[in-house]
C-alpha cells in the first residue's frame, strides 16, 4: 500500500510513540494533582510547550495553549475575538474557519467578509485589504492551503492589515505549515493554530499559539487548566508524543522540503498531460500536489487508485461529509465545475520514497486513461 494522503493525516511516528509511552504506562498521573508525581508532569508539559513553540516563534513574545485539535484552536481564536463589527477571511480557508465565520452571522457576533483567491490558491491581498476597515475586529488568513498547497506570506499580510487597522486581531491556520515549511512568526501575528497528527503526532492533540500580551478569554470552563484558557485534563501522552514528533520534523525540515519538492515535480512530470491538469503552483508547499482530470470524477479515480494500492485524496478530508460536490477552493481559484469534479490531491510525507512516487505515476496514469476510455 502506498499512502499519499498525508495532508489528511500522517502515520504517527513510532519513535516518538515509544519515547512517550512511559506517560501511559508509568507517569499516567493527573498533572493537576497536588502530589509530587502530578506536579512533575506540569514540568513535562512546560518542556513540551517550549519545544513546540521555539522553532516558530519568540518565546518571550508568544505562548502556547494545548487544545484537542486544529479545529478547536481555530474555533477558540475566532469566537474569542470576532465579536464586533466585521471579520475578514479568505475563500480558501479550511472548513473549521469557513463554517465558524458563517456561524458568526448566525450568532450576531460580526459580519463575515470573504476575500477572493488568486489562480494559484493564494489570497488576493489587495482585495483582502479592501475588506478591512475601521470596524474590522478580526482577520484570519490560512498559512498553507490544505487543498491546493498555496503558501500565503502571513507575516507580510499581518503587517499590512495592522497598518490599515492596528486594533485588528490577526489569526492564521498553520496546520499545513507547521513542521513543513521554514518560518518564524512576526509580532503582528496574534494567533496561530497547529495540529499534531499532520506531522506524525496523534489525533486529538493541537495547540493555539498566542501573543503573550493578548488577553484570551476562557474557551472551555472547568478546572482552570492551561492557565484558565482551556479547561480539561491535559493529554500528557499525546502532548509528549507531539513534542517528540515535532522534534523529528524540525531536525530535517529543510532537507525534507527540498527532497519532497523534487518528488512533487517528478510526479507531475510523469503524469499524462492528456488526462491531468496541474492545479498546485510550483511555489506552493512541496507536501501537496493537486491535479484535475477534467470531465472525470475525482471520487471514482480515488476508489480506482485505492483498488490498486494507492491512497490519495480529493481535497479536504474534513469536508468529505459535505453535500457540496465541488471544492469551494478550486472554484474560488477560477476553475469550472468539470475541473473541480475531477480533483485529486496527492500529499507527501518525509517517509515517502522515490520508488513510491514512480509507482504512483504508473497507477494514476493507468486509472486516468482507463476511465477516460470508458467515458467516451
Amino acid at each position: 500500500m502506498i499512502y499519499m494522503d498525508n495532508a489528511a493525516t500522517t502515520k504517527p511516528s513510532l519513535t516518538a510513540f515509544e519515547r512517550a509511552r512511559e506517560y501511559v504506562t508509568e507517569y499516567f498521573f493527573n498533572p493537576s494533582g497536588m502530589y509530587r508525581e502530578g506536579f512533575a508532569l506540569q514540568g513535562e508539559l512546560k518542556k513540551a510547550r517550549s519545544a513546540l513553540l521555539a522553532p516558530v516563534a519568540n518565546e518571550t513574545a508568544f505562548e502556547l495553549i494545548f487544545t484537542s485539535c486544529g479545529t478547536e484552536a481555530d474555533n477558540q481564536a475566532i469566537f474569542s475575538f470576532a465579536r464586533r463589527g466585521n471579520a475578514v477571511t479568505t475563500e480558501g480557508e479550511h472548513s473549521a474557519v469557513l463554517a465558524s465565520f458563517a456561524e458568526l452571522k448566525n450568532r450576531g457576533y460580526a459580519e463575515p467578509r470573504f476575500a477572493p483567491l488568486n489562480a494559484d490558491g493564494s489570497v488576493n491581498v489587495e482585495k483582502l485589504l479592501a475588506l478591512v476597515d475601521e470596524k474590522t475586529s478580526f482577520v484570519s488568513v490560512m498559512h498553507v492551503n490544505n487543498e491546493i498547497g498555496a503558501i500565503n506570506d502571513i507575516n507580510a499580510i499581518a503587517k499590512l492589515v495592522k497598518q490599515k487597522n492596528p486594533r485588528v486581531i490577526f489569526h492564521s491556520d498553520g496546520v499545513q505549515a507547521y513542521g513543513k515549511i521554514p518560518f518564524k512568526l512576526c509580532k503582528e501575528v496574534d494567533l496561530y493554530s497547529v495540529s499534531a497528527h499532520k506531522i506524525g503526532g496523534l489525533k486529538g492533540v493541537g495547540a493555539l499559539i498566542k501573543r503573550k500580551s493578548l488577553v484570551l478569554p476562557a474557551y472551555l470552563i472547568g478546572g482552570g487548566q492551561e492557565t484558565g484558557r482551556r479547561s480539561g485534563t491535559e493529554n500528557v501522552f499525546g502532548i509528549k508524543q507531539f513534542e517528540y514528533a515535532a522534534e523529528e520534523k524540525f531536525a530535517t525540515l529543510q532537507a525534507d522540503y527540498e527532497r519532497l519538492k523534487a518528488y512533487r515535480e517528478t510526479l507531475w512530470e510523469g503524469l499524462d498531460k492528456d488526462v491531468y491538469t496541474r492545479l498546485s503552483s510550483e511555489t506552493g508547499t512541496p507536501y501537496i500536489l493537486s491535479v484535475a482530470a477534467s470531465g472525470l470524477r475525482g471520487e471514482i479515480l480515488l476508489h480506482m487508485a485505492d483498488d490498486k494500492g494507492l491512497i490519495v485524496g480529493t481535497g479536504s478530508a474534513c469536508s468529505s461529509n459535505s453535500k457540496n460536490r465541488y471544492s469551494k477552493v478550486v472554484l474560488a481559484c477560477g476553475h469550472d465545475e468539470k475541473t473541480a469534479d475531477g480533483v485529486l490531491r496527492i500529499s507527501f510525507s518525509p517517509q515517502t520514497t522515490a520508488e513510491e512516487v514512480a509507482q504512483a505515476i504508473g497507477i494514476l496514469n493507468e486509472i486516468g486513461r482507463d476511465l477516460s476510455r470508458r467515458m467516451k
